[in-house]
């Protein structure tokens, strides 16, 4: 991802590893300023995540894998019996962090297969390792999600997207924005509505900013303005990201998706949904199985912004006392979606079999179209 940092324009990833500590960008700050946390150990890591200095299904799972790897690097001189214990309870403080996001339980899963056999040393070696192949697994795969989903951009193109899923939530172009970003690369002549996405703004927040920054046509609009300019004709494609799909296709994401996903189908308006392999659970049959998170109330009743004076502030916008209930995701039926954009191409209707097929035992039929 490029930023501009102090006149210079820089490659920097949403997070990283060195040796013991992870580096995060503190997304909680942007835009108003572009912030390094250093992590020193699995616990700080968690915390990031329960706190959201990181987020997005992608970014989450990384952060669970380097967490799981502190974990391990923190138990090496531990007797083995001492470090199973460890490293358990590591990977359950990680997995409570945030419920809804499969790429965390599924990253955590995959660091404790690695370092299931051998001695403490064989063990922390695997840990580490599968955390960093991770990684470089899903910055392979936002770079080929990438090029799936510019096949179905057209020069011309107005998009929509909803919420953050760019590449601070998914290194290293990202899942929405990564067919948005490829098809301006190519030379297409590409504007993006980005919905503010209440109440924690990452839209306006996050998106804008990432596409401020590389320089992308785009314009900030009110989560209630999208089918307005779906009515009006000015949006020709929606693009989404997710943080759990079931087999059948129904998808969770930020809460308003799914609204936007009726509006869209209302007015005949494609309507994608670009996730990685990590995101589908083959173990849920629908999304009537998902847990979704349930934030804290002052994220609605109040905000955050920049003051005249250029510092953070916090104001409420609801009286003290109001009542409120905070869902973070919402559940999308797969009837109202066009299909995945995947790292291993398009699926289209049906999902069920097309899911199970491409991740479970891949190969090529009618609904699956590769590159």
């Amino acid at each position: 991802m490029k930023v501009k940092i102090n006149g210079e324009t820089e490659n920097v990833l949403a997070l990283w590893r060195e040796g013991h500590i992870v580096k995060m960008v503190d997304q909680r700050k942007l835009p108003h300023s572009f912030e390094i946390i250093t992590l020193e150990n699995h616990r700080e890591t968690a915390k990031a995540i329960k706190t959201m200095v990181t987020r997005g299904a992608g970014a989450i799972g990384n952060a669970a894998a380097f967490g799981m790897a502190q974990a391990a690097l923190e138990a090496e001189n531990k007797p083995l019996d001492e470090f199973i214990e460890y490293i358990n309870n590591a990977s359950e403080t990680i997995r409570k962090t945030r419920p809804t996001a499969a790429n965390l339980f599924k990253a955590v899963d995959k660091c404790l297969e690695a370092g299931g056999w051998g001695n403490v040393s064989v063990r922390v070696d695997g840990i580490v390792k599968r955390a960093d192949e991770i990684l470089k697994q899903d910055m392979k795969a936002s770079k080929e999600i990438a090029i799936a989903g510019n096949k179905l951009i057209e020069d011309g193109f107005k998009i929509l997207t909803h919420c953050n899923a760019g590449a601070l939530a998914y290194v290293d172009h990202g899942t929405a924005l990564a067919p948005i970003r490829e098809a301006v690369k190519e030379g297409k002549d590409v504007f993006v509505w980005v919905d503010e996405t209440r109440p924690r703004c990452q839209g306006a927040r996050i998106t804008a900013w990432e596409l401020e920054q590389e320089g992308i046509p785009y314009a900030l609009i009110a989560d209630n303005a999208a089918g307005h300019y779906m009515q009006k004709g000015e949006v020709d494609m929606v693009i989404v990201g997710a943080d759990r799909i079931a087999v059948n296709g129904d998808t969770a994401n930020k809460i308003g998706t799914y609204e936007k996903a009726v509006v869209a189908m209302e007015n005949k308006i494609p309507f994608w949904v670009a996730a990685p392999g990590m995101t589908f659970d083959l173990d849920i049959t629908s999304g009537a199985e998902i847990e979704i998170e349930e934030r804290e109330p002052e994220e609605v009743s109040m905000m955050w912004g920049q003051g005249e004076d250029g510092k953070p502030t916090r104001i409420r916008i609801a009286a003290e006392g109001t009542k409120v209930r905070n869902p973070a995701f919402d559940v999308t039926p797969y009837k109202y979606l066009d299909g995945f954009i995947t790292e291993y191409g398009l699926i289209q209707r049906p999902f069920n079999e097309g899911i199970r097929w491409v991740f479970g035992q891949p190969g090529l039929l009618p609904w699956f179209k590769y590159r």
